[in-house]
């Protein structure tokens, strides 16, 4: 095969060029550029905003009304849950709660507690647990005051006395905090680059490129926050996402510098030639999953258009860094690419990235050779495994975390466990029910039949608002916040006792887990319309790359049974309970709602990624051959490597989320690590060459033209210009 020269005009090529000789100027622009908007954006960001209420659900309006006429509602509480083994009324175990009480009522961000000693209703009737209220002065207590709190209740237990602070602030407050672009997430991608390159300047190049640019993306989060509000979890989907794509990215380009650099190009050529070719791919790939992102926006949920808004911004950061900022640090590393390298035995060169032809003989073009010769039988056992996988997705329920699925040496794990024995499983899961009414005796009849309805414990009586224009009551379910009959209960309050209640026709049942209930359900509803959204719109970028409708028909078909293995397997693990205790999930729970929803976007983005690198080279060899058997071999021996380093990359990174302490994030973590090893494996190792051996010639196929039948060096010079080696 004919090398040929890389472009010398062109937008990427004169960008490339600028950046490799400004490298200076370019480096410090960058330095100066970051540090300015962390300076801003840590310091000045918006807080985070984990409200999942809004929109018209019937919670939605019971917390309206709440927020309306009952101001003094408005702050956040905590739950001080109390269990002495020789009942409360014993001399030191009453010392202690006292104590305990006092210190929590002398905090400067708490209002006053009222002791149980002084409140029968907060005490169970065998005198061994109870209950009481700890008011936050303020709505948004930070971490850093309810923190103090959470310490002081754990100092205390002990002696035969279990103390436990629950509540959202609580739980917030003693969860470490998850920091996914940690040590152990860098270091993992740093060995898989160092067996990659072999050399420890080309295995630092993607990573510094990648931690400059996630520090000015997580920046840029915090900012647009003000614009668009994000919940807390968003900065570490950010920097899990831009952490895995910036350094692949990075390691398509320098893997594309370093085959250039033994063809004998000088540094500036073989950047340009790595920027050209592979940059325009990191382009076109990165801009995929900016669009999958941006379509969580069609939710019309204002906090997954806030997570949307700050992944893509990550994102964007680091294809910007990957065609500007490595450029500069290649123009100053020149052929010290591989500097520092561990003495090892010389073996014949790899040209996955690029570059020569591989050797005949390769470990992948043997496998595909097998694929090909065998593709029905290889199109049939990865189909039925990847649908055998993603049966159990069929039975997956959403819900929100709480305090029950907490790690048991949580404090809120163990004021739940205190309350659920004293007062019931349903204590934590309340209904508010809430609805304009003149007087409480208005809502008698609502009060009398939500009360004998069967899934309810207990019902308190209603309290009208000061305006005397809302009344409200609360009900405790029998049941628990992720037990599903909790969610059937609801429905059947919602349907049948309510409407046949005189007066409960403006009735609103309200409360976190109402929100939790109807935040789910409508999740549900609209993600077909975002998967629809998001497969429409990657459809049209890979048909303008490839030139092929029945390539890109066949990326979108792979791409959603590799997503739905990894739904599946989240569901086995994480809702089944299988292998849960040893990846860190203590008990079996459902899945995180919002979990699916970012998946779904970021997994199809990075599929697409995949795609567009290996089905580049593929498209490039059947140009240059004519034949789609060899196209496909060679392609896929040329990629094989660079994609499986870069899906490494991702699994390591991903699996760091696995073991931080936030139970939503470890299952985002878990369902994209097992997406990316499906899709590296199965679908571009397998499913690819096998499909593609039996749609042959059609593989090329597009409306209004031919497949291409022949490929002369000309045509073969135009299909690297538009599509560009990868």
């Amino acid at each position: 095969m004919t090398t040929e020269a890389p472009r010398t005009d062109g937008a990427l090529a004169g960008l490339a060029r600028f950046c490799f000789r400004r490298r200076r100027l370019v480096l410090l622009a960058w330095i100066v550029g970051v540090i300015a908007v962390a300076f801003v954006g840590f310091g000045y960001g918006a807080a985070p905003d984990n409200d999942m209420s809004g929109g018209g659900s019937e919670s939605a309006k019971a917390q309206a009304l709440i927020e309306k006429h009952f101001p003094e509602r408005q702050g956040d509480t905590l739950t001080l849950a109390i269990k002495a083994d020789g009942g409360i009324d014993a001399p030191a175990a009453r010392r202690k709660i006292e104590k305990v009480v006092a210190d929590l009522e002398a905090s400067p961000v708490t209002g006053p507690v009222t002791s149980p000693y002084r409140d029968e209703k907060l005490v169970t009737k065998d005198r061994r647990i109870a209950r009481t209220i700890i008011p936050l002065t303020r709505k948004a207590a930070t971490k850093a005051e309810v923190k103090p709190l959470v310490d002081t209740v754990k100092r205390a237990s002990g002696d035969g006395v279990s103390l436990g602070l629950g509540g959202e602030r609580a739980e917030k407050a003693e969860t470490p905090r998850q920091n996914p672009a940690d040590s152990a997430g860098v270091l993992a991608a740093a060995v898989i680059l160092f067996i990659a390159f072999g050399s420890l300047v080309a295995m630092g190049l993607p990573i510094v490129t990648a931690l400059m640019a996630i520090l000015g993306g997580l920046a840029l989060t915090k900012l647009s926050g003000h614009l668009v509000p994000a919940p807390d979890f968003t900065a570490v989907f950010a920097a899990v996402i831009g952490l895995g794509v910036g350094i692949d990215y990075a390691l398509f380009i320098v893997t594309r510098y370093k085959d250039a650099l033994q063809e004998g190009d000088s540094p500036e050529s073989a950047t340009v030639r790595a920027i050209t070719t592979a940059g325009r791919a990191v382009l076109f790939a990165g801009t995929t999953v900016v669009i999958a992102m941006l379509g969580l926006v069609v939710m019309g949920q204002r906090l997954m258009t806030g997570v949307a808004i700050g992944a893509s911004a990550t994102v964007l950061v680091t294809m910007i860094a990957a065609v500007t900022l490595l450029p500069a640090f290649l123009g100053f590393i020149g052929h010290k690419i591989d500097s520092l390298r561990l003495p090892r035995r010389a073996s014949r060169r790899d040209a996955s990235a690029g570059g020569p032809a591989p050797a005949r003989g390769t470990a992948a073009e043997r496998w595909a050779g097998m694929v090909q010769r065998r593709p029905l039988v290889a199109v049939v056992l990865g189909g039925a495994g990847l649908l055998v996988l993603a049966a159990p997705a069929l039975s997956m329920r959403l819900s929100l975390p709480d305090a029950s699925v907490q790690p048991d040496d949580r404090g809120s794990y163990t004021s739940y466990k205190i309350l659920s024995e004293g007062f019931g499983p349903g204590y934590g899961a309340p209904l508010i029910f809430a609805a304009e009414a003149g007087s409480k005796d208005g809502l008698g009849p609502v009060v009398a039949a939500v009360g004998a309805a069967k899934g309810i414990a207990s019902v308190t009586p209603p309290q009208v608002s000061r305006d005397g224009r809302a009344a409200t009551f609360t009900a405790f379910p029998k049941t628990g916040f992720q037990d599903e009959a909790t969610t059937r209960l609801v429905h059947e309050l919602r349907d049948d006792v309510l409407p046949k209640a005189p007066g409960g026709g403006g009735v609103h049942i309200g409360g976190p887990n109402a929100a939790a209930i109807d935040y789910s359900e409508e999740t549900g509803s609209r993600l077909p319309l975002m998967i629809a959204v998001v497969i429409a719109l990657s459809l049209v970028l890979l048909i303008a790359l490839v030139r092929s409708v029945t390539i890109a028909l066949q990326a979108a078909v792979m791409n959603l049974l590799s997503i739905g293995a990894a739904y599946g397997v989240l569901v086995a693990v994480v809702q089944w309970g299988w292998f849960g205790p040893a990846l860190g999930f203590a008990t079996a729970m459902p899945v995180t709602t919002w979990g699916p929803l970012v998946m779904f976007p970021v997994l199809f983005g990075l599929s697409m990624d995949y795609e567009v690198f290996l089905i580049s080279r593929i498209r490039e060899e059947y140009e240059r051959t004519g034949d789609t058997r060899t196209a496909v071999a060679n392609g896929l021996a040329r990629t094989a490597k660079v994609i499986t380093a870069a899906a490494a990359i991702m699994i390591a990174v991903f699996t760091t989320s696995v073991l931080g302490p936030d139970v939503a994030v470890k299952q985002v973590g878990l369902g994209m690590a097992v997406a990316v090893l499906i899709d590296a494996t199965v679908v571009r190792m397998m499913l690819v060459p096998a499909v593609m051996e039996l749609c042959g010639k059609a593989n090329w196929w597009m409306p209004g033209g031919r497949a291409s039948k022949t490929a002369p060096a000309a045509q073969g010079r135009a299909g690297e210009r538009e599509m560009g080696k990868v």
